[in-house]
C-alpha cells in the first residue's frame, strides 16, 4: 500500500489512521485504504500510534519495527480526509489513539481540518462491545476540528444483510475475545465501501 507523495499535488491523500492492538483494527484499516484506492485521483497513507504508558516507562521506540509509521501532525494537516481506527474500549476509543487526538491542539488553533470529511471504525471484543459509542467517542474530536462526518448509508446493501459488525455510523467488526475472528465478507466490504465513500466525497470537496 503507498504511504503518500507530499510532493504529488495531482492526487488527494487520505489518511488512514489507527491504533491495533490485536491486529483486527490494522486489518480493517487495510480494507478502508482498499476502499480508498479505487477511487480515481486519491491515494490512501496508513499511519499509527505507538502505545502509552506511564510516565516512567517507554513505551515504543521511536519507529516502530514493522508496519505503518507513527503519525505526525503534518500527515493530519495535509491530508484532504481522514479515516480514524480504533478498538472499542469499555464503549470508548483506546487510549494511546486518544492520546495522539490530545496533540493536535496546534492544528485546532489555526483550523486546519476544518472542511474536511472524516469517518471511523472500529472492533470489539464481543457483539455488543460498545461499537457504535466507540465510533461516536472517535467522532467528537473531529468535529471539534469542524471535520464532516461521512457515516455509511443503509443504501449499503451489506449494511442490511451483515449478522456481525457493521453501523450506519461507520464498519465494525467483531473480533472475539481472543481478537483472532477473521472479518466477514460483510465486514470487508463496509470497509472498502467506507473508504471509497470518503475519498470520492473529498475529492468533490476539493474541487
Amino acid at each position: 500500500m503507498p504511504h503518500g507523495r507530499y510532493d504529488n499535488r495531482s492526487v488527494s491523500e487520505i489518511l488512514v489512521l489507527y491504533y491495533s492492538s490485536g491486529g483486527s483494527i490494522r486489518r480493517m484499516a487495510e480494507f478502508v485504504a482498499e476502499g480508498v484506492e479505487r477511487v480515481p485521483g486519491a491515494e490512501a497513507r496508513l499511519r499509527t500510534v505507538p502505545r502509552v504508558a506511564a510516565v516512567t516507562a517507554i513505551a515504543e521506540p521511536q519507529i516502530p519495527a514493522a508496519g505503518a509509521p507513527y503519525c505526525e501532525l503534518r500527515d493530519l494537516e495535509r491530508c484532504a480526509g481522514l479515516a480514524l481506527g480504533s478498538p472499542a474500549r469499555f464503549g470508548n476509543m483506546a487510549a494511546p489513539l486518544k492520546a495522539f487526538l490530545d496533540t493536535t491542539t496546534p492544528l485546532w488553533l489555526k483550523g486546519a481540518l476544518a472542511g474536511k470529511p472524516a469517518c471511523a471504525f472500529t472492533a470489539s471484543a464481543s457483539l455488543h462491545g460498545g461499537q457504535e459509542t466507540a465510533l461516536v467517542s472517535m467522532m467528537l474530536p473531529l468535529l471539534h476540528h469542524g471535520m464532516l462526518i461521512v457515516g455509511l448509508p443503509y443504501t449499503q446493501a451489506e449494511l442490511n444483510a451483515t449478522r456481525s459488525g457493521g453501523t450506519p455510523y461507520g464498519p465494525s467488526h467483531f473480533a472475539g475475545v481472543a481478537d483472532d475472528l477473521p472479518l466477514t465478507g460483510e465486514e470487508r466490504l463496509l470497509c472498502i465501501a467506507q473508504g471509497k465513500r470518503l475519498a470520492e466525497i473529498a475529492l468533490k470537496l476539493a474541487r
